[in-house]
């Protein structure tokens, strides 16, 4: 079995050039990707910059790493200017863009309902998440899109210069319900989840939604091989030590994740960390220089 693989979430929390001094130094430990979560605000707490400049911003002064969203959200964006961002930060970088994609929270000091109107329901929360991938879909491998939905429109919408990536850049995708599975299964190359629920072991929450995503995957007559895992939200010490990261990544693995994501040590948050103890995981588990 191959160890997984490792990647980071960033926090835009710095101005330039600080930032961009972080995010070099994610690129100089190792790590295989670099994401950034992708709101308004962090649960009411700024400053908290915008995700897609930030992705071009960190294009520009990287070479090697991958850059991500983890996750963009439908709370605020529309797929069409959404598509022209991602197009122009995958040539910045040099096709290293992976875009994760998820149905939006619903807490409002991030961005749930910031744009105004009503509450969406959990059921038009999960129509609007799968009309907005498949718009996105298109917008970014189809020459010219036209597309008429129950939430999204978009009219002789032209792609050039399209993304160098061929025949666009991945989508990682978040879902855990059997509609958001059917959504990654049909347009993922990759998939995430946190292994967080309620009263429920992470190991165990895994391993079901594995489960789950494979049976979604033989539906749509696909494979996903990228199954990523988003860290901190369970309890688990992944960066308590070198030796508890190493246990961890190796119980996972047997179930099946190929990715996992750290985040940045952030003090007096729950992401608190020795910054010696990642380091030492990154030069274990990474990429090198």
């Amino acid at each position: 079995m191959t160890a997984p693989r490792i990647g980071v979430v960033m926090w835009p929390m710095q101005s330039w050039p600080e930032a961009g001094e972080l995010w070099r130094r994610a690129e100089e430990l190792g790590f295989r990707h670099a994401w950034v979560y992708d709101h308004i605000a962090w649960r009411g707490t700024t400053p908290w910059y915008d995700a897609y400049t930030t992705l071009a911003a960190a294009a520009a002064v990287t070479s090697r790493v991958r850059l991500g969203t983890l996750v963009t959200s439908p709370n605020f964006r529309h797929p069409v200017p959404t598509a022209h961002a991602i197009k122009t930060i995958d040539h910045v970088g040099g096709g290293r863009l992976t875009v994760g994609i998820g149905s939006g929270g619903t807490n409002r000091a991030s961005d749930a309902g910031i744009l105004g109107g009503d509450d969406w329901s959990a059921d038009e929360r999960a129509s609007r998440f799968a009309e907005w991938v498949e718009l996105l879909d298109r917008l970014l491998s189809r020459t010219e899109t036209t597309f008429e939905g129950t939430y999204y429109s978009a009219r002789e919408v032209v792609e050039g210069p399209g993304c160098v990536q061929r025949p666009r850049v991945p989508f990682v995708i978040a879902g855990n319900g059997p509609r958001g599975m059917r959504v990654a299964a049909r347009h993922g190359t990759g998939w995430v989840t946190s292994g967080r629920a309620p009263g429920r072991r992470p190991e165990d929450v895994v391993r079901s939604r594995l489960d789950a995503l494979d049976e979604a995957c033989e539906a749509e007559g696909r494979r996903i091989d990228d199954r990523i895992l988003l860290t901190g939200f369970s309890g688990e010490p992944w960066l308590e030590s070198a030796g508890a990261f190493a246990d961890l990544a190796g119980r996972y693995g047997e179930l099946g994740i190929t990715e996992i994501a750290l985040h940045w040590p952030r003090a007096g948050t729950p992401f608190e960390a020795r910054m010696a103890v990642f380091e030492a995981i990154a030069a274990e588990y990474g990429e090198g220089p």
